[in-house]
C-alpha cells in the first residue's frame, strides 16, 4: 500500500505538477542567466576590440597603426599572430587553467584583436565600417535567436561548417598568390554564409552546454569559451561583409 504520508512523495498530482513547474522555472532562470553572461562577455569584448582598433588607427597615415603595419618590423607579425596563439592556448589548455586565467586571456585576446583589426580604418571608409558592423549585428542577432529557439539539431551541420572554414582558409592563401578579384568576392560571399551558419550552430551548442555544466565549477570557463566562439563568428562575418560591400577611404 502506498504511504501517502511519505514526505518524499507529493501528496497529490497537483503538488507534483507544482514541483515540476518550480524546477522548470529554476532551470529556465539559470539558463537565462548563463546565456546573458555569455552575451555580455562577447559584446564587451567586441566593444573593447572596436575601441582599441579605433584608438590605434586614430590619425590615419600618421597613426600608430600605420607606423607599425606599413613600417615593417617584427612587431606587426606579433600583433597579427598573437591572437591566434591565444585562441589555441585557451582551447587546448582550458582544463589546466583557472577561470581567472581564462578570463584574463580572453580580455588580452580582445585587445590584441583590436590592434590587429586597426588596419581596416586605414583601408575602408568610416561609413563602410559602420554599415558593415550594424548589418552584421542585425544578422548575428537574428541567427543567434534562431539557434537558441530552434528545435532542429544543428550539430549535424557543425562538421561541414568547420570543414568549410578550413577550405576557406586554403582558398584565401591561394588567392594571396593569384590576386583574383572574382575569387575574392566568392571567398567573401562563402565566408559570410559559413559564419552565419556557425553563429546559429555555436548558439545552440552554447545552450546545450548548460545541461552539462550547470551547478559545477566549469560554468565560468564554459561561459568565456562560448563567448570566444561567438565573438569569432561575429568578427569573421563582419570582415567578410566589409570585404563584399566596403568602399575605400577617400
Amino acid at each position: 500500500m502506498a504511504n501517502w504520508s511519505d514526505p518524499r512523495q507529493p501528496a497529490t498530482p497537483f503538488q507534483a505538477t507544482r514541483a515540476d513547474a518550480t524546477h522548470t522555472a529554476a532551470y529556465d532562470a539559470g539558463l537565462r542567466s548563463y546565456m546573458l553572461s555569455v552575451y555580455n562577455y562577447m559584446t564587451s569584448a567586441i566593444l573593447l576590440t572596436a575601441i582599441v582598433a579605433l584608438a590605434f588607427a586614430w590619425g590615419g597615415a600618421s597613426s600608430p597603426a600605420a607606423a607599425v603595419f606599413t613600417g615593417g618590423g617584427i612587431l606587426k607579425y606579433i600583433i597579427m599572430f598573437s591572437p591566434l596563439a591565444i585562441v589555441f592556448a585557451m582551447s587546448f589548455g582550458q582544463n589546466r587553467m583557472s577561470t581567472s586565467t581564462i578570463q584574463a586571456m580572453f580580455w588580452g585576446f580582445a585587445v590584441l584583436m583590436g590592434l590587429s583589426l586597426s588596419t581596416i580604418f586605414l583601408v575602408y571608409s568610416g561609413t563602410s565600417i559602420a554599415g558593415a558592423f550594424f548589418s552584421t549585428a542585425a544578422g548575428f542577432a537574428a541567427l543567434s535567436l534562431y539557434g537558441y529557439t530552434t528545435k532542429r539539431d544543428l550539430s549535424v551541420f557543425g562538421t561541414f561548417l568547420i570543414i568549410g572554414v578550413v577550405g576557406l582558409v586554403v582558398a584565401m592563401i591561394i588567392n594571396v598568390f593569384l590576386q583574383s578579384n572574382v575569387m575574392e568576392l566568392v571567398i567573401s560571399g562563402v565566408g559570410v554564409l559559413i559564419f552565419a551558419g556557425l553563429t546559429a550552430y555555436d548558439t545552440q551548442r552554447t545552450k546545450s552546454m548548460y545541461f552539462q555544466v550547470a551547478g559545477t565549477d566549469m560554468v565560468g570557463k564554459v561561459i568565456v569559451m562560448s563567448a570566444l566562439a561567438l565573438y569569432l563568428d561575429f568578427i569573421n562575418m563582419f570582415l567578410f561583409v566589409l570585404r563584399l560591400f566596403g568602399s575605400g577611404r577617400n
